[in-house]
């Protein structure tokens, strides 16, 4: 599953059809993290699957190049490099590795009751799968400390108030199909543009960020798709070029 999650981000970052992405777990949780045996007992290859997750580069950098991370922390990391909002539907357990797969995606939807942690301090370990990028964009450091120290278990609701996750929703689900469904009917350059730019300029200098607005508006500008998305607020409803305008 570690080689599977950054192949498929990968094939979806290369494929300009796609639109959004929806991550979700199947059955009564999201994902409730590493299966520890696979990396602790020697006698089921323990010792090579630490080194392979250890590994840089990992493979699975842009254009076949290498990734700023290795295996693991490219499980969490590489939906950042996708152009298109990725949206997270946690339900029942989201725990450990699984929790940094989340904090990988733009947008997270839980449900009141889900229950969340960052539990490697339970193995006496640190949170290594990208963690350090996206939890400092989400939570304030002492929120962060706390978390990681303890492992502590918190519900959908209290990670709605710390900022974990975006909305505590009845049906994760169905609202990332209506968030990615609002998305698509926007300009795929714009909505592109928006992803790249706060990411890079989050916790950057402002005159960075300042600098960063102007190269990125000059870019839309009077181009087709931002004609095409100008277009519809007059009725005129054009496709846009390198996107569809729909969902499946």
């Amino acid at each position: 599953m570690f080689e599977a999650i950054p192949a498929a981000a990968a094939q979806l970052r290369d494929d300009p059809s796609v639109r959004a992405v929806i991550l979700s777990g199947d059955g009564r949780a999201f994902c409730t993290g590493l299966d520890v045996q696979s990396v602790a007992n020697p006698l089921k290859g323990g010792l090579q699957n630490m080194e392979r997750l250890l590994k840089r580069p990992s493979g699975y950098g842009r254009d076949g190049g290498a990734s700023p991370g290795n295996l693991a922390q490219d499980v969490g990391y590489l939906w950042r490099d996708l152009p298109v909002p990725v949206i997270a539907s946690l339900h029942g357990m989201c725990f450990g590795g699984g929790m940094q797969i989340a904090l990988g995606a733009d947008v997270r939807f839980a449900t009141p009751d889900c229950k969340l942690s960052i539990m490697e301090a339970k193995w006496g370990l640190i949170p290594d799968m990208s963690a350090s990028v996206t939890l400092r964009e989400l939570v304030r450091i002492d929120v962060a400390k706390e978390l990681t120290m303890t492992g502590r278990v918190i519900t959908g609701e209290e990670a709605a108030e710390l900022g974990l996750v975006t909305r505590c929703v009845e049906d994760p689900r169905e609202e990332s199909i209506r968030l990615a469904r609002e998305v698509v009917a926007r300009s795929p350059d714009s909505v592109a543009a928006a992803k790249r730019l706060y990411q890079e300029t989050w916790v950057a200098p402002e005159e960075h960020c300042l600098r960063e607005e102007t190269i990125v508006q000059r870019q839309l500008l009077a181009s087709y798709n931002q004609l095409a998305a100008s277009g519809r607020n007059f009725g005129v409803k054009i496709p846009y070029a390198g996107g569809k305008d729909d969902i499946m």
